[in-house]
């Protein structure tokens, strides 16, 4: 018999919502006002940035809730795809998350954690330090989803916590920027302006990972009723959050301080604190990071698993403990996480991985107009709210967003558009010996 400790334990609400703002709150609301204010000088344009890419994954969330509730399997975009469209589709899907969807971000975050640490602690080797951290981790995650479990929800409330005594803390030291943060005709303009939307890539970035609680479906609690709530609680709670930092961010420094800056955190504590203040403010940023990285090793290996239950060829990567964890699966996450934290210069890897991620994105949510003209019999717990605005809304701002970097950034679109292609010629060889994908119980 299992003990209790290793017995299968579900996902409530409360872990659920903190593996979706782990996932979101990484180095991108950080990192990325020092570009905006390059192209826009209007506050209020500045803090609209945010507050549309928030509307962004609200909508996406709203839409994703039905999706689930609906389907309530793990594995994310690729058991939804599979089952709307085409199995191949799915498995495409799966294969940039399994490649590059989890593991580059989780190395990106762990290099970054060292990067900030160092501003502690000088002499610290900021690669050993996230090596040691995606190891402990792992370990942590492999052995207990309850021990995991909990100690997302703890290391999640720190970082929220310390966000809010942040963004508090910013409202009332110094004396704050000769910046308007009220609409006006300079504001309403800045944001029909192409340097807006080009801005509203990165911000979309910077909020990726709202979908985070879907790919752990089949582990919560209830997820018919819990799904839907844990993805609109996470990105509302993270939405706040951006939108607090970033009126701190304006308001502590003059733009022209903030102007190509990368490490705008450090920026700002330094202007609000002092020199000492912004060095803190850094081995608190690393710190941060850790519930980034531990949420990503949380769920990334569940699209692994549920592909291994699909197809013959990757039934190795199927197995669970006797807890109910994807051992196998997790290790191949992060023996692919290590590789690239060892070798950095996979960062070019993210823009190309980010338009295929998005490009599933966009799918899915296409999804559930496809889904209701096949399927409209099928159960649907919850039901996604302002349909058919929201979806609409998603699809057009996203559709957007794809156009553009593939207009603009055509190498980086081809190299996406290669890697699917790898894909696919993958998914036909796999699928030789291949069983039927499980069909939806309506």
């Amino acid at each position: 018999m299992p003990s209790s400790l290793n017995a299968p334990y579900k996902i409530t609400f409360l872990t659920g919502a903190a593996i979706v703002i782990a996932n979101m709150v990484g180095t991108g609301v950080f990192t990325s006002l020092g570009f905006q204010v390059m192209g826009i000088q209007s506050g209020f344009a500045l803090l609209m940035l945010w507050l549309v890419g928030g509307l962004i994954a609200l909508c996406g969330a709203v839409c994703y809730g039905e999706l689930a509730a609906a389907m309530p399997r793990s594995g994310g975009e690729y058991h939804y795809l599979s089952q709307i469209y085409h199995p191949a589709l799915g498995f495409l899907s799966g294969w940039v998350s399994a490649t590059v969807g989890f593991a580059a971000p989780t190395a990106l975050a762990a290099l970054a954690l060292g990067e900030y640490a160092k501003s502690l602690f000088p002499t610290l080797q900021p690669t050993w330090l996230s090596v040691a951290v995606v190891l402990f981790l792992t370990v942590v995650h492999g052995s207990s989803t309850r021990i995991g479990s909990r100690m997302q929800v703890i290391i999640t409330a720190l970082k929220v916590v310390v966000l809010v005594v942040f963004i508090g803390a910013g409202m009332v030291v110094g004396e704050g920027q000769p910046l308007s943060f009220v609409p006006d005709a300079a504001g309403w303009q800045a944001m029909l302006s192409p340097t807006f939307a080009v801005s509203l890539v990165y911000v979309s970035y910077a909020y990726s990972g709202w979908n985070a609680a879907v790919y752990v479906t089949g582990e919560i609690e209830n997820p018919k009723r819990n799904l839907s709530r844990i993805l609109l609680a996470g990105t509302a709670v993270v939405l706040l959050l951006y939108v607090g930092l970033n009126y701190v961010f304006l308001r502590s420094t003059p733009l022209a301080g903030l102007s190509g800056q990368v490490e705008v955190g450090f920026v700002a504590a330094t202007s609000l604190f002092g020199p000492l203040g912004g060095r803190l403010m850094g081995g608190v940023i690393a710190a941060l990071l850790v519930s980034t990285i531990s949420s990503m090793i949380f769920a990334g290996p569940r699209i692994v698993q549920t592909m291994g239950e699909d197809i013959p060829a990757l039934r190795w990567l199927a197995p669970r403990s006797r807890a109910g964890i994807p051992v196998r699966a997790l290790l191949l996450q992060t023996v692919i996480t290590l590789a690239f934290v060892l070798k950095p210069s996979f960062k070019e890897v993210l823009v190309y991985a980010g338009f295929v991620l998005n490009l599933f994105t966009f799918l899915t949510v296409l999804g559930l107009f496809v889904l209701r003209w096949r399927r409209p019999d099928l159960e649907r717990p919850y039901r996604a709210w302002g349909y058919p605005i929201t979806p609409l809304t998603f699809l057009g701002l996203s559709g957007w967003t794809l156009a553009f970097i593939l207009r603009d950034k055509p190498t980086e679109s081809l190299y996406g558009l290669g890697t699917l292609g790898v894909g696919l010629l993958v998914y036909f060889l796999a699928m030789r010996t291949a069983r039927p994908v499980p069909v939806v119980q309506g």
